[in-house]
């Protein structure tokens, strides 16, 4: 028996198949011969390294008339984000967690948060207000330890500014939650008054988005 293929060069194919990041597929690549990962939104390709058909992608040679620099695109040309290695199209809204809502635009994604970011403050009735998290919930709630007078005792122990220095420590900045125009980013971080552990947050900005078309 014998076979042919139409292919533009010999097919040398690895005996073992690669391993492919994270919503990459393995696929067969243009002639059809050997495994390889499907290229993603925006990574170079050609007639061999095929694009994921099944994010609705195509090799895009609009923006190489000579044959060459071609990148995935979407079929019908809409511009779309991807997130945790799966492809949203422009304007989809989505849900990396339960307390993100994200929403597709123009190539970037922009997030908002679905917890409460409210701020208690001391009360004389609850003098040292306390954000846990809740087993079951998705969202951290507040508790007050006054309320019990063994936890009152212990956080009057701690609550007082520390008499000695307080050896700092905290994670790096989270990327920007917005690719474009303001977002926030957080960490984990000590460096407070009373030296505990707590989510800082603050604004940021990647890039500014690009300005939109004229009408």
């Amino acid at each position: 028996q014998v076979c042919a293929q139409l292919c533009r060069r010999p097919c040398y194919c690895p005996w073992v198949p690669p391993r492919c990041p994270r919503g990459s597929p393995l696929v067969l690549d243009g002639c059809g011969c050997c495994k390889i990962c499907a290229r993603r939104l925006g990574e170079p390709c050609d007639f061999l390294h095929v694009c994921d058909q099944s994010q609705g992608l195509v090799c895009d040679y609009s923006a190489a008339p000579a044959g060459t620099g071609a990148t995935c695109n979407f079929e019908d040309s809409e511009e779309g984000c991807e997130v945790n290695g799966r492809v949203y199209r422009d304007g989809e809204v989505f849900q990396p967690s339960c307390k993100l809502q994200c929403r597709c635009l123009d190539g970037g994604f922009i997030c908002v948060p679905l917890c409460q970011e409210n701020v208690r403050l001391p009360t004389p009735d609850c003098p040292y207000p306390r954000r846990v998290e809740v087993p079951g919930k998705c969202c951290p709630e507040w508790i007050c330890e006054a309320r019990d007078g063994h936890l009152l005792r212990d956080a009057r122990a701690v609550s007082p500014p520390l008499p000695y220095p307080c050896q700092e420590w905290g994670t790096e900045w989270s990327a920007c939650s917005a690719t474009c125009g303001v977002g926030f980013s957080t960490r984990i971080s000590n460096q407070n008054h009373y030296c505990r552990l707590e989510t800082q947050r603050r604004l940021c900005m990647a890039r500014p988005c690009p300005a939109l078309p004229a009408a």
